[in-house]
């Protein structure tokens, strides 16, 4: 199976902070910012492996910072590992001051989705290459987090555990 870029697999999704997105503080709920996330690492993912992609998991979700009335949200998905079937997507929340342009990061997730056929049967998913120090990085730590995970969900053992076991071994 081919391997793929991070790059390929880019989803970047825009949209404006209205009325309706907010709650009585005039700041973005954070459902509606769950859902655009849940779109966008979607499509990143789509795009990796080119067929129909699943949410497994929400596996992180940091709100640091509220996103105001009326400003603009980017948000920025992109795969960070592939493993047999499934994908980690990492999404960064970009907001801009529509006055003044200026932008910074203010959110961000980890996302995980899982490729199925027509039948919903899990499937193959090409591999991933990282190019960036970013995507290296991303890239290395997506097994802990998968390992983690898969400990806490009782389909792992903590000692077969070898990328978390060296974390503190070292």
């Amino acid at each position: 199976m081919k391997t793929k870029t991070s790059k390929e697999s880019l989803a970047v999704l825009t949209e404006i902070v209205l009325p309706n997105d907010t709650n009585t503080l005039g700041n973005l709920m954070g459902g509606k910012l769950l859902h655009w996330m849940d779109i966008a690492a979607a499509i990143s993912a789509t795009r990796h492996c080119g067929r129909v992609v699943v949410t497994a998991s929400v596996n992180n979700v940091s709100f640091n910072q509220p996103i105001k009335l009326g400003e603009i949200v980017t948000l920025q998905a992109k795969v960070s590992r592939a493993f047999t079937s499934s994908m980690e997507v990492f999404i960064d929340v970009w907001v801009e001051n529509n006055v003044t342009g200026e932008k910074k990061k203010c959110n961000e997730a980890i996302y995980t989705f899982v490729a199925v056929d027509q039948l919903g049967h899990t499937i193959n998913v090409p591999q991933l290459i990282a190019e960036t120090e970013e995507e290296k990085s991303r890239f290395d730590s997506a097994l802990r987090r998968r390992q983690l995970s898969l400990i806490l969900a009782g389909k792992m053992k903590p000692e077969e555990a070898t990328e978390l076991k060296a974390l503190f071994t070292n």
